[in-house]
């Protein structure tokens, strides 16, 4: 090498070396909040590129009508054509988007019914295995590894235990619910009898979700505050009204918000217990949308779905920061 490519070589590494440096420089001048946004531009930068980039090129689609027979899938625009067509009832679906008349066959009731009948019970029954998980007894440890194993069961393998329990040749569980008058004798083909299916799968399986997430909200509770309660003669009922509930609470809100998001978007049990003909929710709707090329108007669905889990979103979210100002 040369004496004068030694002498760009140097030059260049010096160069480099002052700029790092520079940046360094900056990077400490930055005040904590700024340093943290700086730290957050690559999860930004992938959130962008994963999520929010398909969701805006969705909700172009969904301003768009149908176009089934022509090369080009996506019609022309309409603007908010198809929310219209949808909330009003004129849209062409396989089911009805919303209909009190048939509530088991419509897409909003039916979803409605299951989210509110799943996470209900799911609720009461994970607050009950975590107030119990949370005393010591022996062999706590074997029952919270059998009390995870219905929610580490894959949907498919779910869906499938339940469909054979409820098949009236080979399932057990056909006949004696017949007998009390609760199911038909084909509950897999009714659509009232298929949601209740769903919702017993669904409880079966997510209970043990809603414990371990209430779980760890009742072991941060400080223990001390039980000690007093004993010593001031409060009942154990006085001490879950105002000790364990309200502790406990932001984390039940926490566990009610994932399983009502994860409740409205239902899909993959539906199908594999009683099928989207039988039990149509919103999720089905979508998906046979959009296996039918309409894509405008899988799109809309999907945005109504979007909009409700947001306002559920903001009213937990209020819930919260009211129970955090110490208003509830």
């Amino acid at each position: 090498m040369s004496t004068d490519d030694r002498s760009a070589t140097i030059t260049g590494d010096r160069s480099r070396y002052r700029l790092d440096l520079a940046v360094l420089d900056r990077i400490e001048r930055l005040s904590d909040t700024q340093f943290v946004y700086v730290m957050l531009l690559p999860v930004f930068a992938l959130l962008g590129t994963m999520a929010i980039w398909p969701l805006l090129y969705t909700a172009n689609i969904s301003l768009h009508a149908d176009n089934i027979v022509a090369t080009n899938p996506v019609g022309e625009f309409v603007g908010l054509g198809n929310y219209v067509d949808i909330l009003t009832g004129q849209a062409n679906l396989q089911r009805p988007f919303f209909s009190l008349e048939t509530p088991f066959t419509s897409a909003v009731p039916v979803t409605l019914l299951f989210t509110v009948g799943a996470v209900a019970v799911e609720t009461v029954f994970g607050l009950a295995m975590a107030l119990i998980l949370n005393k010591e007894f022996r062999g706590r440890r074997w029952a919270r590894v059998a009390m995870i194993l219905p929610w580490a069961v894959p949907i498919v393998i779910q869906g499938m235990v339940f469909y054979l329990m409820f098949q009236p040749s080979i399932g057990f569980a056909v006949g004696p619910l017949n007998e009390l008058g609760l199911i038909s004798t084909t509950p897999l083909a009714t659509s009232r009898d298929g949601l209740l299916i769903a919702i017993l799968a669904d409880v079966w399986k997510q209970s043990a979700f809603m414990a371990l997430l209430i779980l760890a909200g009742l072991q941060s509770i400080d223990r001390s505050l039980y000690d007093v309660a004993d010593v001031a003669g409060a009942s154990k009922l006085q001490q879950f009204r105002t000790i364990t509930f309200p502790l406990v609470l932001p984390a039940l809100l926490v566990a009610l918000l994932f399983r009502t998001i994860g409740a409205l978007k239902v899909y993959g049990l539906i199908e594999a217990t009683s099928g989207c003909n039988t039990v149509p929710t919103l999720s089905c709707l979508v998906i046979g949308l959009w296996n039918g090329n309409r894509y405008g108007s899988a799109a809309a669905v999907a945005f109504i779905i979007a909009a409700v889990i947001g306002v559920l979103l903001l009213g937990y979210l209020a819930q919260l920061r009211r129970h955090e100002r110490g208003e509830m």
